[in-house]
């Protein structure tokens, strides 16, 4: 089995996508901390911040050092020279908010699983052309479930993962999940500035093994 087939089997166990940024190296490192010990294997650090490339490099010491079962993604990757930088920082794989064709590329020369962000069955099937089988939806709070129970049967070949809106309650996560999503995506709302700024990590860690156990009861 290809490293890409194994990380998209491990995002649709684990069903749940954190993905979080901020400028204090300290604090990533120990979000992802919590994020672990909650039951997170699969993480999402998003490109966006000036500090965000020497960031990613601290929390990949990090994963190499007391967590080396955990799956780091690049997100937020706009372009080939980001995707470059990443991928030699040690990105296990890229995510990005759109379809972009010098990033395609990249992830395609490299070898390695790459993850676009689509909004229209248009870019939806421009992606699968390239060769995707995981597509990020975004924002998915202007698409709603309903989108993707009117798009699934167009492309039965790929996964969807909703980013940019999904709420943590139950009724929210049963929609999404029923209407065909293999996993979300989670920023803000699993990470608010007020946890952040307290460093309530043992919170964020709470709340992540909450939303892990409801998804897990919704998919049983």
């Amino acid at each position: 089995m290809s490293t890409q087939q194994l990380i998209i089997d491990q995002l649709k166990q684990q069903k749940l996508l954190p993905l979080f940024y901020h400028d204090d190296a300290a604090v990533c490192i120990s979000i992802t901390k919590c994020l672990y010990a909650a039951g997170i294997r699969a993480i999402e650090f998003t490109n966006r911040g000036k500090a965000a490339l020497d960031n990613f490099k601290a929390i990949e010491a990090e994963r190499n050092n007391s967590m080396k079962d955990l799956l780091l993604a690049a997100g937020t990757i706009r372009n080939g020279e980001q995707a470059k930088q990443f991928i030699n920082a040690g990105t296990d794989f890229l995510i990005s908010p759109v379809f972009d064709n010098t990033v395609c590329d990249t992830a395609y020369l490299h070898k390695i699983l790459w993850i676009p962000g689509c909004m229209t069955p248009t870019e939806i099937h421009i992606a699968a052309g390239a060769g995707c089988r995981l597509i990020k939806l975004f924002p998915c709070n202007l698409l709603g479930p309903a989108f993707v129970s009117g798009i699934k049967e167009l492309f039965p070949e790929i996964d969807f993962i909703p980013t940019g809106g999904v709420e943590l309650d139950k009724d929210n996560l049963q929609e999404w999940f029923d209407a065909g999503v293999c996993a979300v995506g989670i920023g803000s709302k699993l990470f608010s500035k007020k946890l952040i700024e307290t460093k309530n990590y043992a919170t964020i860690e709470a709340e992540t093994k909450k939303v892990l156990e409801t998804i897990a009861s919704i998919k049983k």
